[in-house]
């Protein structure tokens, strides 16, 4: 016979109703309006988001990542066992609930990733912690959002706050030279691959594992430097 899920928390968001299911010691659900939004037992996925975004910066002296969602920080967890004892990484999480929850029961899931010295979790929406840093000094290594569905058919091309073709100029102007923006979808977006390739990103998608769900993961990646005109051609003029 099945053991039944026991809500632990519910609460009410702008989204709706918000809870947090247990099941057993170490089996959670965390649903919205009653749709599930992440499942401790599904995150092949979320892993392979942290490792392919951050696995590049292990040898840095002092990286700065920023993740866009908490979730259960099963993300969080494997952006922080791919980087260095000096990095720093800023989540961004638009409910307080969820991270009591990541410093509290959901903790031993991820060996307390929340409360690891690396960590600055700022109650905000990631669009605009993205837009802070594109218009100011700031940047990041690495972008890396986990966010429910993530893009898709429907997303507005243009105006849409996260994957749409302004706020990927904005995530572009967040980032270093060579920097890393990564997105977690539930299906692949053709259109969304087409926006970050037409803002000069190089991109790879994967849907990770075998069998099963598969999301989809976006690894789009900067140049480290501008390109730059070969030796001895001069500059174009501009025709007045």
């Amino acid at each position: 016979m099945a053991v039944p899920w026991k809500v632990l928390q519910s609460v009410t968001t702008g989204d709706g109703v918000l809870e947090l299911r247990q099941r057993g010691e170490r089996d959670f659900l965390i649903t919205v309006n009653g749709l599930v939004l992440m499942n401790s037992s599904l995150h092949r996925s979320e892993v392979a988001l942290g490792e392919v975004a951050c696995g590049h910066l292990k040898n840095e002296a002092a990286p700065r990542v920023l993740v866009g969602g908490l979730g259960m920080a099963i993300t969080l967890r494997a952006v922080l066992d791919q980087l260095p004892e000096k990095a720093s990484v800023l989540v961004a999480e638009l409910n307080p609930v969820v991270l009591q929850w990541c410093r509290g029961p959901l903790a031993p899931l991820t060996a307390g990733a929340a409360d690891d010295p690396r960590v600055e979790v700022e109650i905000a929406n990631v669009a605009d912690v993205i837009r802070r840093s594109a218009m100011g000094k700031s940047r990041f290594d690495a972008i890396v959002l986990d966010l429910y569905t993530g893009p898709h058919a429907r997303t507005d091309k243009v105006m849409d706050p996260l994957y749409g073709e302004i706020a990927i100029e904005m995530s572009k102007g967040a980032l270093k030279p060579g920097g890393v923006f990564a997105v977690w979808g539930e299906n692949y977006d053709q259109g969304f691959d087409k926006r970050l390739r037409q803002a000069g990103f190089s991109v790879t998608c994967d849907r990770p594992g075998r069998g099963g769900l598969r999301h989809v993961v976006y690894l789009a990646r900067l140049a480290s430097r501008p390109e730059s005109r070969p030796e001895g051609r001069p500059k174009r003029q501009s025709r007045r």
